[in-house]
């Protein structure tokens, strides 16, 4: 079996040197290699069944290619290391049977209809180095879906055409990630974070995309000017709004758009702070007048009342002495008659 395993990687090596770029495909072979060399031992632990027109062989490899297929196939050999699911028409990767495939390295699911994805939908997919889910209907990819693959070298989501955003912390875990393709999808911004979070990159495909370059993507553009050789099809990376940068590379209006969008401030823009700054001066006038005026009153309210005090006090002052004198008259008469 070792001779079909040898043709096998030979033949895909082939195939990707024709398809990518060269530094790229040097890359993607040299993975495949690795990968098919992982798994050209034969296991005993490959069980002896396999899904229904699917062919599985000693080499823990299940081929279901152009199978016409709807549904994700059942009862999978759990050593299954190599599944390749292209050219159906499966629109769901059920993670409860997927995860179930612990020892999975290389998962090709492209040409389907797979429309969403989940964190749960790799759960368990520790090993998986290679995935490929080009050619689907994906609209977006939203935080931590990739997470488990702690990994993944190599990931392809070209051709895409409903696929718009891809969430700044989608890769945030996947720090072995080599091999980045987004490439034809329908993105026209990117966080550059989620690229940046990606210390293994190597190579990056964002060609064939409606980028807007704007003060939006201006991050996108200064980083592809840096990172440039990291980019095998800078050439297609291009604007595509608004009009006047249409067809001009990202990575060569980066400084055009630091200067446009952190430009000085402009005359409505010192207008705009000249009223803000009369509303506040107003407001703390006017705020200043009536705590004074509120002060005021509250003095005079307190002196009065204090005036007020002091009469009541000496009124009763007054009232006991009368009291106490007359008193003191009355216990002298019958002395004197004495």
């Amino acid at each position: 079996m070792r001779p079909r395993a040898g043709a096998r990687s030979r033949s895909l090596s082939l195939w990707l040197s024709r398809s990518l770029p060269l530094p790229l495909s040097r890359l993607c072979a040299l993975a495949l290699v690795l990968l098919l060399a992982a798994g050209a031992a034969p296991s005993p632990a490959l069980s002896a069944g396999c899904p229904a027109r699917c062919v599985c062989d000693e080499q823990l490899v299940v081929q279901c290619a152009g199978q016409r297929l709807i549904d994700f196939p059942a009862e999978l050999p759990l050593a299954t290391r190599q599944l390749i699911l292209s050219d159906n028409g499966i629109s769901e990767l059920p993670a409860l049977q997927l995860n179930y495939l612990a020892d999975l390295v290389y998962l090709d699911c492209s040409n389907n209809s797979l429309a969403e994805l989940s964190e749960s939908t790799f759960g368990n997919l520790r090993k998986l180095a290679y995935l490929d889910l080009s050619f689907n209907a994906l609209a977006r990819i939203d935080a931590r879906t990739f997470g488990p693959l702690a990994s993944l070298v190599m990931l392809r989501m070209t051709d895409n055409p409903r696929l718009s955003e891809i969430d700044e912390r989608a890769f945030a875990d996947n720090s072995a990630l080599q091999v980045l393709d987004v490439s034809r999808n329908n993105l026209t911004a990117l966080n550059v974070s989620a690229l940046m979070a990606l210390p293994a990159l190597r190579a990056l495909g964002l060609g064939g995309n409606p980028w807007r370059c704007d003060c939006s993507t201006e991050d996108l553009c200064l980083w592809m000017h840096v990172e440039g050789f990291k980019f095998q099809d800078e050439g297609q990376t291009v604007c595509q709004n608004p009009l006047e940068m249409r067809g001009r590379r990202l990575s060569e209006v980066g400084m055009q758009l630091r200067s446009e969008c952190h430009q000085g401030l402009g005359y409505w823009d010192y207008l705009f702070f000249i009223a803000i700054g009369f509303v506040i001066f107003s407001a703390g006038t006017v705020s200043a007048w009536v705590m004074g005026v509120l002060m005021v009153l509250y003095e005079r309210y307190s002196k009065r009342k204090s005036e007020e005090l002091d009469s009541e006090d000496e009124e009763d002052g007054t009232t006991r002495g009368g009291a106490s004198n007359h008193g003191n008259g009355d216990l002298s008469k019958p002395g004197m008659q004495v």
